[in-house]
């Protein structure tokens, strides 16, 4: 004979007589397809993993992991700076809960144009979005975009008779945002400040393009990320980021590094 709903035990709402509350629980790393709304209102599939949390109070027992699932199956609006606050919000009020962390981490894909021939294609930026409401209610959002792109070496320009040594760099940015903002204003941030962008497909003259783009903009790693830092200090959105800039050097057996960490709201 089944059971009635009511007439099963629920042991995770049971007390717990420890007196040790749990700062962060959940489900990790769930692999689930969702869609995000690019600036131009385009809502992209991708699948993300996603990690959701909450705090649990040192009086209950557990927390209801399936609650979690349910509101990734249930949440279907494409993910943008609104959408991902209500999920947020959502769960906390699912899981009966005061503070609580969502992570989504998935490729973002974009549509680029090449620059000479028009070709369109899709680039893909690996995104985080993280949002956390802490015990004492303060909310924070934060977006990570680890962004490829082009730099070619000062130096090297100098120095030699002709050509350069140029390689493919990685720029990543971690911000805590206040207010909307959208992964492509991350992105344009970032490849604004390269020597040339990347693109998925180029015709020759799009690589006569780039290549000549790049030879005319060379850039340390130290050039590239002081002036991506310049534009992330002038937004207002961006209230506090960590910035790291990785060149996979064509020319040495090690890769060029360097980091910047600002918080604007800091004493």
């Amino acid at each position: 004979m089944v059971a009635k709903m009511n007439e099963i035990p629920d042991i995770q709402g049971t007390p717990d007589t420890r007196r040790i509350a749990i700062d962060q629980v959940g489900i990790k790393d769930i692999r689930y397809p969702i869609t995000v709304r690019d600036r131009h209102g385009e809502a992209l599939p991708t699948v993300a993993h996603a990690t959701m949390t909450v705090h649990l109070p040192q009086e209950f027992k557990g927390t209801h992991m399936s609650r979690f699932i349910q509101l990734l199956h249930e949440h279907n609006a494409p993910l943008s700076a609104d959408t991902f606050g209500a999920l947020l919000e959502d769960m906390l009020a699912r899981l009966n809960a005061s503070a609580g962390r969502i992570a989504l981490s998935f490729p973002f894909f974009a549509r680029k144009k090449a620059p000479v021939s028009g070709v369109e294609s899709l680039m893909d930026y690996e995104v985080t979005l993280t949002g956390d409401v802490d015990t004492h209610g303060v909310r924070r959002f934060y977006i990570g975009v680890l962004i490829p792109v082009t730099s070619l070496c000062p130096c090297s320009k100098e120095i030699s008779d002709y050509g350069a040594h140029n390689q493919r760099a990685h720029v990543t940015v971690d911000a805590r945002v206040d207010g909307p903002i959208w992964i492509q204003d991350i992105v344009d941030m970032v490849e604004e400040s390269s020597s040339a962008e990347l693109y998925a497909v180029l015709k020759r003259p799009d690589e006569k393009y780039v290549t000549e783009q790049a030879y005319d903009n060379p850039k340390f790693v130290e050039d590239m990320i002081r002036d991506v830092a310049s534009r992330l200090n002038g937004d207002e959105r961006i209230r506090a980021y960590t910035l790291e800039a990785e060149n996979f050097e064509a020319i040495h057996n090690h890769q060029a590094y360097a980091r910047i960490h600002k918080d604007k709201d800091a004493a």
